[in-house]
């Protein structure tokens, strides 16, 4: 597994040791410590970060983020300006918000958009909201755009992505902090496997676990 940290993210260390810091301080107070220490052990749920199995094989697209299906549909991508097929994952406050690549790739370019901060599940997020945006480019030549979108409590999107880097699948990439949502952009040919349901059987509304969920299955170039 390619995971480099402890099983707490360190992107919620400072946010732990300062609400464990107040819990702590106002512990002798009895019951009105009681809300500092829910919020320390709320930043210790939101913060965790376990060590997934990777799911699929080499043409497998993973879900890049836990949460549900919100969005599966043929829709224009916006940043390689083609048709493509658009699923989205969109997380609550109480879902693991690491951020891992959906398939073993290179980066070939990466966008970053100032925007508002809506409620993430709303699809006039994917333009309207803050947003960091990979294109990625798997060994037999096909595109994946793939977009962290920031939710109405979330105020910052971490990507550690830069272009040229290499992905495998599975590998932490990024992180957004309370509350989100992810989109990808597929080959538009890959809708006919989720569609379908032969390969892979992702709906809306479905639960799904970045890495260990496989979402869709890229149709191998010399097939096409």
């Amino acid at each position: 597994m390619n995971y480099p940290h402890p099983i707490i993210a360190r992107e919620g260390w400072r946010f732990i040791a300062v609400s464990l810091a107040l819990a702590l301080i106002v512990s002798p107070y009895g019951f009105w410590s009681v809300p500092f220490w829910l919020a320390f052990f709320f930043c210790l749920q939101f913060f965790r970060d376990p060590a997934r199995t990777i799911a699929g094989g080499s043409n497998s697209i993973v879900a890049p983020a836990d949460g549900r299906i919100v969005v599966v549909e043929e829709a224009e991508d916006p940043y390689l300006k083609r048709r493509a097929l658009k699923i989205s994952v969109f997380m609550n406050v109480f879902n693991v918000h690491s951020n891992r690549a959906p398939v073993a790739s290179v980066v070939q370019e990466k966008w970053y958009n100032r925007g508002s901060f809506i409620n993430a599940s709303l699809d006039k997020a994917s333009s309207e909201n803050e947003r960091c945006a990979l294109h990625l480019k798997t060994a037999d030549g096909q595109d994946v755009t793939c977009v962290q979108i920031a939710g109405l409590i979330a105020r910052r999107i971490l990507n550690y992505a830069s272009v040229s880097m290499k992905l495998v699948a599975g590998q932490r990439y990024g992180f957004i902090r309370f509350g989100s949502r992810v989109d990808m952009y597929l080959p538009v040919d890959a809708q006919a496997q989720v569609a379908i349901g032969a390969k892979v059987k992702v709906v809306i509304g479905e639960k799904v676990f970045a890495s260990s969920t496989v979402l869709a299955e890229l149709v191998p170039s010399g097939s096409h």
